[in-house]
């Protein structure tokens, strides 16, 4: 059911905007603009196309930053996963965006107040909205709290872990040990390349690893000898 009182947006979203033309942009759906062209409505595309930067820049500047030692393969994946349609519906449930979108009478009729994609466009047009009227800060202050969880949630356990710093340092316990990481092969068109790493100490081969980049190869050879060292557990 649909709820005109913008204040109770404003308790579960906690942020109240000093212009509300661009609150009132964020919630339209086209589907109301163009069932209401004689008074020129827009709709909130344009802002829902902004927003999708904005979540992405976001989320990526948390990640870099509170996760050093995570390897550009694992970032990207659990980027993907926190900025899909599935959890966006999710967090605009939260906050009960579904409740003030302006439908349609159609859309409304076919139940377009609760369809995940009319929701997780909303959520990205509102944060645009957030980020239009309060600025950079404003919009991490509203985002943070609500996408933080996904992002732990979707974060491998370990896989934050640098597995070649423990691992130098492992090896530097003999101070004339040598380790090496060498490339034995690689696969596939140069877009999706394959490579194959082997961790070589003193001669020998203490660990293999593969992935998608040179350094997610290397991280996973020196996991394969820290394994095979007995430092950590398969």
């Amino acid at each position: 059911m649909y709820n005109e009182n913008l204040n109770d947006l404003y308790k579960t979203c906690s942020y109240t905007f000093k212009k509300t033309e661009y609150l009132t942009l964020a919630l339209t759906h086209s589907s109301y603009a163009n069932e209401n062209k004689k008074a020129k409505t827009e709709c909130n595309e344009r802002l829902e196309f902004f927003g999708d930067s904005i979540l992405s820049i976001l989320v990526s500047e948390y990640m870099f930053f509170k996760y050093p030692d995570l390897p550009e393969g694992e970032l990207t994946r659990t980027r993907a996963a926190v900025v899909c349609e599935d959890t966006l519906f999710t967090l605009a449930e939260k906050i009960d965006l579904c409740s003030h979108i302006k439908l349609g009478r159609g859309e409304e009729q076919n139940g377009g107040r609760h369809r995940k994609s009319i929701l997780a466009d909303a959520f990205e047009a509102f944060l645009a909205a957030v980020y239009i009227d309060g600025g950079r800060d404003a919009a991490a202050d509203f985002l943070y709290p609500l996408i933080i969880p996904e992002i732990e949630k979707h974060i491998t356990p370990g896989s934050n872990i640098d597995y070649k710093t423990v691992l130098q340092q492992f090896v530097q316990e003999t101070p004339s040990a040598l380790l090496e990481y060498v490339i034995t092969g690689e696969e596939g068109p140069h877009h999706d390349k394959v490579f194959y790493v082997d961790a070589i100490l003193d001669g020998s081969v203490v660990g293999k690893g593969v992935g998608k980049s040179k350094r997610r190869a290397e991280q996973e050879a020196a996991k394969g000898a820290l394994i095979l060292f007995g430092v950590i557990k398969e």
